[in-house]
C-alpha cells in the first residue's frame, strides 16, 4: 500500500500516511496528537488548513462547506491522503509517553 509523507505546520512533525488510513489514524500511529472528538467528521474538532497536496474522503458529506473545501481545510479523522500533504495544525503535539502503571505488592506466596 502507498504511504505518503505529512508535514505539519507550524510545529514541523513529520509522519506517513498509508493511503488506506485517515490521516488522523495514521498521526497518532506515528505518536503525533491531532486534535480530534468524533472520528466520523460530524464535530469538525480536527479541522485543519491543507497548504498542498490532496485528500480523498471515507464519508460521502464531511462536515465541511463548500467554500471551507475550496479554501482548503480538510478532517483529517476521515481524510486519506492521495499524495504528500503539509497541513497547518497549530496543536499538533507529540504524543506524551505513558508511565509505567505501579502495581502494589500483594502480599502472595507463590
Amino acid at each position: 500500500m502507498a504511504a505518503f509523507p505529512v508535514l505539519i505546520q507550524p510545529s514541523g512533525l513529520r509522519f506517513d500516511a498509508e493511503a488506506d488510513s485517515s490521516v488522523l489514524l495514521a498521526a497518532q500511529a506515528a505518536g503525533i496528537k491531532l486534535p480530534s472528538s468524533c472520528r466520523n467528521g460530524t464535530c469538525r474538532a480536527c479541522m485543519c488548513l491543507m497548504l498542498d497536496g490532496s485528500v480523498t474522503y471515507s464519508v460521502q458529506w464531511p462536515g465541511l462547506s463548500r467554500n471551507e473545501k475550496e479554501e482548503g481545510w480538510i478532517l483529517p479523522c476521515v481524510a486519506r491522503a492521495t499524495s504528500a500533504l503539509e497541513i497547518q495544525a497549530p496543536l499538533a503535539e507529540p504524543l506524551a509517553p505513558t508511565a509505567p502503571v505501579a502495581r502494589p505488592l500483594t502480599g502472595a506466596r507463590r
